[in-house]
């Protein structure tokens, strides 16, 4: 009879995981550090941005910023601006904010939506700033594009794919990423 009861209990062990990290209304999540996330933000600089010849763009060390108000990651990144046209300058600062999605084909959690703030380039002529504004959308897809946040491993997900249960909506929080799950569609 112990002997059952054992087995039972060891079977039960992985839905009892799955329970422990559930929110008030019994969906199952998963959380994703922000130490994780900037990690991988990190990962993907420093990047160099062409504008025709004319003007060079280096943006690098990135700082993240959780943004919980508008379910929104950040970053603030250090810009060098130059080029044969340019006379040396300091260095800046880009900000900008993005929003994560989870993509089902790879398990990932990626960067999309990206919209720059701010740019601020100290000693950048009026008319070159001016340009550099209206470039400023196309350069941030370029740098966040698709960025890739953080690669779910088979083990973080087994379970829930046991359970039938996918990945569905991220929400930011004020360390890190909480991720829901929802059934899993019929196919």
């Amino acid at each position: 009879m112990q002997r059952r009861l054992l087995i039972c209990a060891l079977a039960c062990c992985p839905v009892a995981a799955l329970a422990t990290e559930q929110e008030p209304g019994g969906q199952p999540r998963h959380k994703i550090s922000a130490t994780t996330l900037h990690q991988a933000l990190s990962e993907r600089f420093p990047v160099r941005l062409g504008l025709g010849g004319l003007l060079e763009l280096q943006v690098s060390a990135p700082r993240l910023h959780l943004v919980p108000v508008r379910n929104q990651l950040g970053a603030a990144l250090q810009a060098q601006a130059g080029g044969p046209v340019l006379q040396p300058l300091p260095p800046g600062e880009l900000d900008l904010v993005f929003g994560v999605r989870y993509e089902p084909a790879d398990r990932t959690l990626r960067a999309h939506r990206p919209e720059i703030l701010e740019l601020r380039l100290p000693g950048l002529a009026p008319a070159a700033a001016e340009a550099l504004h209206e470039l400023l959308p196309a350069m941030a897809r370029q740098v966040l594009g698709d960025i890739v946040l953080h690669r779910f491993s088979p083990r973080e997900l087994a379970l829930a794919d046991t359970l039938g249960f996918e990945p569905d909506q991220v929400t930011v929080v004020d360390d890190g990423l909480v991720l829901a799950f929802a059934p899993k569609p019929r196919r």
